[in-house]
């Protein structure tokens, strides 16, 4: 689960990319002092703010882990891969 917060703004998605796709929206409305900050499970793992010329990933490891995660979202989203399928093999 990734909370997206901003002034105003707090709003939960299930999907990486729907997280990351809201929060880059919500980039041009931010004032001096102000930023976008995207949570997972509670911990910061995503923030942009003017005092920084790009958005900036919090933690050791999170660059790699949300970048394999939208390779999964997007494998999915284009068909490449059916999770369904794969929770099944799993059973057995």
């Amino acid at each position: 689960m990734f909370r997206v917060v901003t002034r105003n703004v707090d709003r939960e998605f299930d999907r990486w990319i729907d997280a990351l796709e809201f929060a880059k929206l919500k980039m041009p409305e931010c004032k001096w002092f102000q930023d976008v900050r995207i949570f997972e499970k509670g911990n910061l793992v995503w923030v942009y703010s003017r005092s920084h010329k790009f958005p900036q990933f919090v933690g050791a490891g999170v660059y790699d882990r949300l970048a394999k995660r939208f390779l999964l979202e997007t494998a999915v989203e284009e068909g490449l891969i059916d999770m369904n399928e794969e929770d099944e093999s799993t059973k057995d």
